[in-house]
């Protein structure tokens, strides 16, 4: 056991909570943890401001859970703000502290309309903004992120699938390994997982070379390990952009994969000035492209 999520802490005084907390083991060096360390907490404490309860009693124990990401990230690949005001996405937003917020596009509550966010939330039923809302998180170095895995549903108090109405039933895993079988298995879909993999790949490089063009497309680098473009216009990006990566041929992790030495999906070409000639349609499945140094 690494960490615990606690359920409902906003109901708990945060100085029991404290005591519970101050109680724990450190994690166990055998497991390869570092001497001293302590487990992940993440709080659930909803605060979408003007509580009577904020998340700053909380945030000095460990992380809590940043619903405002969720309904902001909603908010704004729904088109209801636009992707130039990304720029300073953050505390700026009125998140807690970078190293306090467990963030996430939608959660187990808000993707059925329970808990915080209402109806600007992304679910797996809008699949196109919810895997853009998904790469821009996991592109940018604010948070901890949380990747969703769900069961489809159309009434918000179902349950997931069974095989007689009681013993719950296995995914089916198709030859993309992505699941059916009443399961959705966000976490399975090759443009959020090729975007844990950029995540990786980035390390803690910051935001480079950002451009936006005054409206809902962007681009921005992880200083000179990653590059992402978002396309949320209803025309297209066909736009030279600042990569910020060394000259090369690269794979876009999102309309495909890196395969030996060539690409599935689309490829993309640095010049020895970092730029690159950057394609998205607005009619595209994907309005996301992602390149990063170990798919070169």
């Amino acid at each position: 056991v690494a960490g615990f999520r606690v359920d409902a802490a906003k109901h708990m005084w945060p100085a029991d909570l404290a005591v519970i907390y101050g109680r724990l083991k450190n994690l166990n060096t055998d497991h390869g943890f570092s001497s001293g360390s302590k487990a992940y907490i993440v709080q659930e404490v909803i605060d979408m401001g003007g509580e009577a309860i904020s998340k700053s009693e909380y945030t000095g124990l460990g992380a809590i859970t940043e619903f405002r990401h969720s309904d902001s990230i909603g908010k704004v690949f729904r088109g209801k703000d636009q992707l130039q005001y990304l720029t300073n996405w953050g505390t700026a937003w009125g998140f807690a502290a970078s190293d306090r917020s467990l963030v996430f596009v939608d959660n187990h509550d808000n993707q059925r309309g329970h808990g915080a966010g209402g109806a600007d939330v992304l679910t797996y039923k809008v699949p196109k903004q919810y895997k853009m809302a998904s790469a821009f998180m996991l592109a940018h170095p604010f948070g901890t992120p949380r990747v969703m895995s769900s069961f489809s549903f159309t009434d918000t108090d179902q349950g997931p699938p069974t095989t007689d109405g009681h013993n719950i039933a296995s995914p089916i895993f198709n030859s993309d390994n992505s699941c059916s079988g009443g399961w959705v298995c966000e976490h399975r879909w090759r443009q959020i997982y090729n975007m844990v993999a950029f995540r990786n790949a980035v390390g803690s490089d910051e935001i480079q070379n950002w451009w936006d063009n005054g409206s809902n497309q962007i681009s921005f680098s992880r200083g000179s390990r990653g590059f992402v473009a978002f396309n949320n216009d209803n025309y297209d990006l066909n736009s030279s952009l600042q990569t910020g990566l060394p000259a090369g041929t690269y794979c876009d992790v999102i309309s495909g994969s890196k395969s030996g030495s060539s690409c599935t999906g689309k490829t993309v070409t640095v010049g020895s000035d970092g730029r690159a000639s950057i394609n998205i349609g607005s009619s595209e499945d994907d309005g996301v492209l992602a390149i990063h140094v170990n798919a070169k």
